[in-house]
């Protein structure tokens, strides 16, 4: 019975510490996992229009104008940009009533299946607007360009015509 008594066990302070450090240590690793699981729910999409600006473009039969917007998607999802809107009107049928030359019409090089931009990729986007276009443009205009994404998202930018 001697041998009993004379046995001792760990002090309460180091029961504390052997805890703490255990619980600790579940939490950082519960909080990697989750983090891991939420990142693949949480993705996404984010173009910014970085620079806009517009040029006079003298092409063979008329005028207009060249605006050139340089975007970013700074998402972490994958956008594609589907639709150009030129004062809230689709870009492809903002002139279809005023212009009947071949050169001298209101159009984007956003290929009708959309520009994709991966996360992190630049791009740049070109409206051309031509001089005759039916809302009398004319040097010193602003016009609204939006760019409508395929998530539903729209990015918008304000250029004012030279």
């Amino acid at each position: 019975m001697t041998f009993m008594k004379e046995r001792k066990a760990i002090s309460p302070v180091i029961a504390t510490v052997i805890l703490v450090a255990v619980a600790i240590t579940v939490a950082v690793g519960v909080s990697y996992w989750m983090s891991g699981i939420s990142s693949q729910y949480t993705q996404f999409e984010k173009v910014e229009i970085q620079t806009g600006y517009a040029t006079v473009d003298a092409g063979t039969l008329t005028t207009g104008w060249d605006i050139q917007l340089d975007i970013k998607n700074s998402g972490s999802a994958t956008a594609t940009i589907t639709h150009v809107f030129v004062n809230d009107v689709p870009v492809d049928n903002y002139d279809a009533v005023a212009i009947s030359e071949v050169d001298a019409e209101t159009s984007t090089d956003v290929e009708t299946t959309g520009r994709t931009l991966t996360a992190g990729q630049s791009d740049t986007v070109h409206v051309w607007i031509a001089s005759g276009a039916p809302s009398t443009l004319s040097a010193g205009t602003t016009v609204n360009i939006k760019l409508h994404s395929a998530g539903g998202m729209d990015y918008i930018k304000l250029i004012r015509l030279p």
